[in-house]
């Protein structure tokens, strides 16, 4: 994150998406994981919202960064409380919570009647989707975030410091029994997903907050040593590695946190060096690179027929590419970073910002729709947002060590609400996060669930 010191076509594939990728009934009920599945498409097999006013909410004790995930009426969502929850899907009512004794910055996966989730204490957990209960446990080597001299170009230079915009932990892929996920101890790790065994790890250059996509016998996932990595799914063996630009000297544009997407045999994924990349998935060859001048990008990219859509940081957009060559198609502003992936429904694309707003883009119309506000938004706009929606620096960037960092994201940004959380749709329902501590069902207010 920059510091400032320093039209018909894709409704019909949306509907035509909606209806060839829906999965045979329990099937596709029982499993859910960031990206909707272990490609991470983004793809969301289910009826869009009609709207986005709020149908209840739940609030727990802490920020909510995690993403949600949406099985037989089921919502499980993590808190920075160190819980994971398990609401009615429907209603908001709770249905059972674990403690996972650390920060649930991961999104949690369902698969296999368990829900496997990753914590900040270090272990990764499967629980018993139907009421909590502790099935196993693995230990890994430790989680921490990920630290350089001077990250971001916050003083003193020379002290090494922990990064205060590392938000999230790997979120877990499971795919043919297997879960995968990456950790702060640099380590990427493939666990039997009905016992907890190791079935191999590998070891990268930096931490792995990344959450791995899985497809075609490979897993794909990124690093904060700036490599993107291609493993072989049943032995852990380097299939082929990608290197990204390390060569900023104030660790500000270095690394890969986000996540990767799988489709047509590319495999595509944002860099904190301001670029999206387009690999060959079964080569690492670089097919382009769409650069974003000086932006992050953190969001996991959704490829909807032949477009590749994703929203940025300080550029400030929503973005739109043409899946075979990076060049451009359309764009829209957006008033604040966004971190948040988009996740598709019937043609519309779906994301949360750090002004604490979900935003709906037509893609076939190629505008915004209906949009959703955290509470936040209102109470603290006039403070830290100017008149046209963008944020007011001299407001929000007081002082330059780390302390006034984490003191001005956590309580002047964070105050708007922001939603670092990528939304899940289910049934006309959409359910997302906020740093506010509440998971908000979102659709028509008067409608039931369909």
């Amino acid at each position: 994150m920059i510091m400032p010191r320093f039209s018909s076509f894709f409704r019909a594939a949306g509907a035509a998406l909606t209806v060839g990728l829906t999965l045979s009934g329990a099937h596709a009920q029982d499993v859910a994981m960031f990206g909707g599945d272990a490609r991470h498409s983004g793809i969301q097999r289910t009826a869009a919202p009609r709207n986005l006013d709020v149908k209840w909410t739940f609030a727990t004790s802490e920020a909510i960064v995690s993403s949600p995930a949406v099985a037989q009426g089921v919502v499980y969502v993590g808190s920075s409380d160190n819980f994971l929850y398990a609401l009615d899907a429907a209603t908001g009512a709770l249905k059972w919570k674990f403690d996972a004794h650390g920060n649930v910055g991961s999104s949690p996966a369902v698969s296999g009647g368990l829900v496997f989730v990753n914590s900040a204490d270090g272990n990764f957990y499967a629980v018993d989707a139907t009421n909590g209960a502790l099935k196993w446990s693995f230990a890994t080597q430790g989680e921490r975030r990920n630290t350089w001299p001077g990250v971001n170009g916050t003083a003193p230079r020379t002290e090494t410091m922990p990064d205060p915009w590392d938000f999230f932990l790997s979120s877990p892929a499971v795919a043919d029994g297997v879960v995968y996920f990456g950790s702060g101890d640099r380590h990427v790790y493939a666990l039997d997903a009905a016992t907890g065994a190791l079935r191999w790890k590998f070891e990268t250059g930096g931490v792995v907050h990344a959450s791995p996509a899985v497809a075609d016998g490979r897993v794909y996932i990124g690093s904060f040593d700036g490599g993107f990595y291609a493993l072989d799914t049943k032995t852990g063996a380097l299939r082929w590695k990608f290197q990204a630009d390390t060569s900023d000297a104030m660790h500000l544009m270095i690394g890969i946190p986000g996540s990767a997407t799988v489709a047509d045999g590319a495999v595509y994924f944002g860099c904190r060096d301001a670029n999206l990349y387009a690999l060959d998935a079964a080569t690492g060859e670089l097919r382009w690179k769409y650069s974003n001048h000086s932006s992050w990008v953190i969001a996991t990219p959704v490829v909807v027929e032949g477009r590749v859509c994703f929203p940025t940081s300080d550029s400030l957009k929503f973005e739109v590419l043409d899946a075979r060559t990076g060049a451009p198609v359309f764009s829209l502003p957006t008033q604040l970073y966004s971190f948040s992936s988009p996740a598709v429904a019937e043609g519309r694309a779906y994301f949360g910002s750090c002004d604490g707003k979900v935003r709906e883009v037509d893609l076939a119309a190629r505008r915004y729709g209906a949009e959703f506000a955290a509470p936040g938004f209102a109470a603290n706009a006039a403070r830290y947002l100017d008149a046209n929606g963008k944020l007011r620096n001299d407001a929000v960037w007081i002082g330059e060590t780390l302390d006034d960092t984490i003191v001005a994201i956590r309580t002047r940004l964070f105050s708007l609400g922001s939603i670092l959380s990528t939304p899940a749709i289910r049934d006309g329902v959409l359910y997302v996060g906020s740093v506010d501590g509440k998971l908000y069902a979102l659709g028509r207010a008067d409608d039931t669930q369909r």
